[in-house]
């Protein structure tokens, strides 16, 4: 089987192209798993099947690293949108793809080499309705609710950008300090400071997220720049997530902390998002980068336990 390693930031998948690559699908969780394995597998944060789309150009169907499958990932539609562009799949910069049946329209700005090097996409409308998210509450829009966890009391915002996520901003961790006027001191400050390690998986698997949910801790740099760490539902923390950054922005306006365009710093790199709330759509723009292709056998797949 062909195969194609790409990232966004750093969110690095392994894509199939499905118009060629025909797997069952019965046979895909356990191929995910072996193949996102970084020991004895590829490597990465899951696997993407670029696959023929009913509704648009293309589908994009997405697994998370441990076999589960997922409606959305912002840096993994980029790739796609490349992967699309630069392996002749279409001549078009701007393209359709849909996703677990929703569809999302790219536009794509192409490098001096002629190949895509980043993509703009229309992610849509975010879902605030608790239950939509879906998050157990007794309140219809979860903004800045307490939530404890793992014996801590946090502040959280939750937003679906077609998948779950809870943003929390972390004011209290080493460097993160507030000034006289209530506004974050970024000086010094240092997100890798936050142990996410040590409660990413408690959110995730927190009763009241009867889906899981991925979480977004973020400091507030300016009125246009944050700082993000994301704890990925299924995968664990990954140095990027699209659909992360564009939640993340509308918890900051939904909290009056930025303005409605932020440039979210991630581990990986940085990705640029904008609410519209005229008319109530969110945009990112962010690179897309294609790492190596390869071919791997059933040898590799079907690996024999000991």
């Amino acid at each position: 089987m062909k195969f194609t390693k790409m990232h966004g930031c750093g969110n690095d998948y392994i894509y199939v192209n499905g118009f060629a690559e025909h797997i069952a699908a019965d046979r895909k969780p356990e191929l995910v798993r072996r193949l996102s394995d970084r020991h004895f597998g590829i490597g990465g944060d899951g696997v993407i099947f670029i696959n023929p789309g009913q509704n648009a150009a293309f589908e994009m169907e997405m697994y998370n690293a441990d076999g589960t499958r997922a409606q959305m990932c912002g840096n993994g539609i980029r790739c796609v949108a490349k992967y699309v562009y630069d392996y002749g799949l279409t001549d078009q910069t701007n393209i359709t793809i849909e996703s677990f049946g929703k569809v999302k329209y790219l536009e794509l700005t192409l490098g001096s080499d002629g190949k895509v090097s980043t993509v703009r996409v229309n992610m849509g409308t975010p879902i605030l309705r608790a239950s939509e998210i879906p998050v157990i509450s007794d309140k219809e829009q979860v903004i800045s609710e307490a939530i404890e966890v793992n014996g801590k009391v946090y502040q959280m915002t939750c937003v679906s950008m077609g998948n779950p996520h809870a943003i929390v901003f972390v004011d209290d961790i080493p460097g993160g300090k507030r000034s006289e006027t209530g506004a974050f001191d970024s000086r010094d400050y240092d997100i890798k400071a936050f142990d996410i390690q040590a409660v990413g998986p408690f959110f995730e698997n927190h009763p009241r997220f009867p889906e899981r949910t991925n979480t977004e801790f973020v400091h507030i740099v300016d009125r246009n720049n944050v700082q993000m760490r994301v704890w990925e539902r299924g995968t664990g923390e990954t140095l990027a997530c699209g659909t992360g950054c564009c939640a993340t922005t509308v918890a900051c306006v939904l909290n009056g902390l930025t303005d409605t365009k932020v440039n979210v710093r991630v581990l990986g790199g940085e990705i640029v998002c904008e609410w519209d709330r005229q008319d109530n759509l969110v945009y990112m723009t962010g690179p897309a980068a294609t790492v190596f292709d390869g071919e791997i056998d059933d040898k590799m797949i079907v690996r024999e336990e000991i």
